[in-house]
């Protein structure tokens, strides 16, 4: 194993009953980097984080976090890590403040560090005028960031973030980005598991995708759209008698067979926006009027439909019933 590496993980199975979760994932995270943890609904995602967490022992394999084996030294995984759960772990009859305090006693951190910590991280996260109020008052958004703000009290080097913005209106999700981002910027390591794909191109530098339990790509969010087939030109003919004619002129720029859909043509290219100026004159050389012409990059929606047979959950789940709740997340 790579002993400089925040996240080593080696041939993780794990098996409840008859169910296979996990089926030998292999997975590294380099410190100071965020790495997001893509997969359909049933993948694997959360029991990973889990095992990585101490939450779960494997059925076979090995990890290790922060340099030690989650299995033989689980305490010492437990005081370098923050973990944050894909639903809002706050104590709803507790306030703000007195969340952070509970955070700090699990720790066996001092009253007094736990004290100015608190108050650090209610500004930080623009919590410090609801700091006095039940946790029950609080948007979803707060309580998101209220938790986030839990799994920091120890100043963790290494976080685990398991959907953390499941459930947020848009703006609180941004909001969730730049705290992450600045996290990361102050040296914080990131694990992120993410419905998102959009929240994983912006925030993660490796990107590994995982179906079935086992790892089916991995790379930069920039590798694995090249691995899909690269930029598409997308041109709309004003004239439908003129399609045939401009999939004909556009043939020299493209890089694969055209495909057309009504006064539609999708094309292959290379040569990033300098294809689109080429596109332009030739179509203008032979008189054909165009109503509409983009150039496409790949999207890691696209990377996700190609590896996995079908798009992401852009809906999260919704909380389980039953009120208050612990850390305890469901299988995925």
């Amino acid at each position: 194993m790579a002993n400089d590496a925040a996240v080593v993980a080696e041939g993780l199975v794990k098996h409840f009953g008859d169910v296979v979760a996990l089926d030998g994932i292999d997975l590294t995270v380099e410190r100071g980097q965020v790495v997001g943890l893509l997969g359909p609904n049933g993948a694997g995602k959360t029991t990973t984080v889990r095992i990585l967490s101490t939450l779960l022992q494997p059925t076979a394999g090995s990890a290790r976090v922060a340099g030690f084996d989650v299995e033989k030294h689980p305490d010492d995984v437990r005081r370098a890590i923050g973990l944050t759960g894909q639903y809002a772990a706050v104590d709803e009859y507790l306030t703000g403040r007195e969340n952070l305090r509970m955070f700090g006693d699990l720790y066996h951190l001092s009253a007094r560090y736990v004290k100015e910590r608190s108050t650090e991280l209610l500004e930080w996260f623009d919590l410090a005028e609801a700091a006095d109020r039940p946790a029950r008052t609080y948007s979803g958004g707060m309580r998101r960031r209220l938790d986030l703000a839990s799994s920091l009290i120890a100043k963790p080097s290494i976080l685990f973030l398991d959907e953390p913005t499941t459930g947020l209106d848009p703006r609180s999700r941004l909001g969730m980005w730049g705290v992450i981002t600045d996290l990361v910027n102050e040296g914080t390591t990131v694990l992120l598991t993410t419905q998102y794909l959009e929240e994983a191109d912006q925030l993660a530098q490796d990107i590994v995708v995982i179906d079935h339990g086992r790892v089916i790509a991995h790379g930069t969010a920039e590798v694995l759209k090249d691995q899909i087939g690269g930029d598409r030109i997308e041109i709309s003919v004003s004239d439908a008698a003129r399609v045939g004619d401009a999939v004909g002129v556009l043939r020299p720029i493209g890089t694969a067979d055209a495909s057309v859909d009504g006064t539609r043509i999708l094309m292959p290219v290379t040569g990033g926006s300098t294809v689109l100026v080429d596109a332009i004159r030739l179509l203008d050389g032979s008189s054909i009027e165009v109503s509409d012409i983009v150039l496409r990059r790949p999207t890691l929606d696209d990377v996700f439909l190609s590896l996995t047979g079908h798009v992401a959950e852009t809906e999260p789940a919704p909380p389980p019933a039953g009120g208050r709740r612990g850390r305890k997340e469901k299988q995925s």
